[in-house]
């Protein structure tokens, strides 16, 4: 048997994804089901399963932060997604796979099959340190594309400083003191930005880390930037921040 875990912030998905699991996969056996990150990296540690199916798309913490946090990897990884990213195609092409949602039944058995291939050859561990590597590597010197009113701009990741939310709006703001208007949701921006460096840290707003100059925890608990802006923090990103300042 092959033990596997599932991480997503959603619990529908776990439920339908494990549906599908014991339905078509027999030699499966789901051993945990985590709906929040951090419980799902102290699991991966301890229980040390076969497969993650991990979903990329959680608001505490994204999944790739999930995997530079964990200590144990040497486990076949499947992503789950609901973006059919380009990034994510060059995955098949490796010891990982990643599984559009909903997730088809003869995708996820073309992926269980994958598994037991890269089990017997032991080659997940580097595999992944690689992937890793690259996707830092990637988000870091590839420019992306912001769409806005009548042109595209292109920048680099590095560049955004933070985002603030104002309801279907999105305001980035950018090192040089400059600032554009999206018109788009921030959860829809930060798909866009598709950057490990980048934390939601509240309903409002999306930080870059790498310009995060202090962190109180007096008056409500907020972030000041390396520009001075303050950012609030909301009670529920507190220990997922924490706990990537801390590494």
């Amino acid at each position: 048997m092959i033990r596997v875990i599932l991480v997503d912030d959603e619990l529908t998905a776990i439920k339908s994804l494990k549906w599908e699991i014991e339905h078509f996969c027999s030699d499966i056996e789901v051993v945990d089901c985590f709906t929040d990150p951090i419980e799902a990296i102290s699991a991966i540690n301890y229980i040390k399963p076969d497969c993650v199916f991990l979903d990329i798309e959680m608001p505490e913490m994204d999944g790739f932060q999930l995997l530079n946090e964990l200590k144990y990897k040497d486990f076949d990884l499947i992503i789950t997604t609901a973006y059919d990213s380009y990034a994510l195609k060059a995955f098949k092409e490796s010891a990982i796979d990643y599984l559009l949602k909903p997730v088809d039944s003869d995708d996820l058995i073309k992926a269980v099959s994958k598994i037991k291939v890269n089990k017997n050859q032991n080659v997940l561990g580097r595999e992944l340190q690689g992937v890793l590597q690259n996707l830092s590597l990637e988000n870091t010197t590839h420019k992306i594309a912001i769409p806005l009113a009548g042109k595209t701009l292109f920048v680099y990741p590095d560049d955004i400083i933070y985002c603030k939310s104002d309801g279907n709006y999105t305001t980035i703001y950018f090192k040089d003191s400059t600032k554009e208007m999206l018109s788009k949701k921030i959860k829809e921006v930060e798909h866009i930005i598709n950057n490990s460096s980048f934390f939601r840290v509240h309903n409002s707003y999306v930080v870059n880390t790498n310009y995060i100059k202090e962190y109180i925890k007096s008056d409500g608990q907020y972030l000041i930037l390396e520009n001075g802006v303050s950012i609030p923090i909301a009670r529920s990103k507190k220990n997922a921040l924490l706990n990537i300042l801390n590494h």
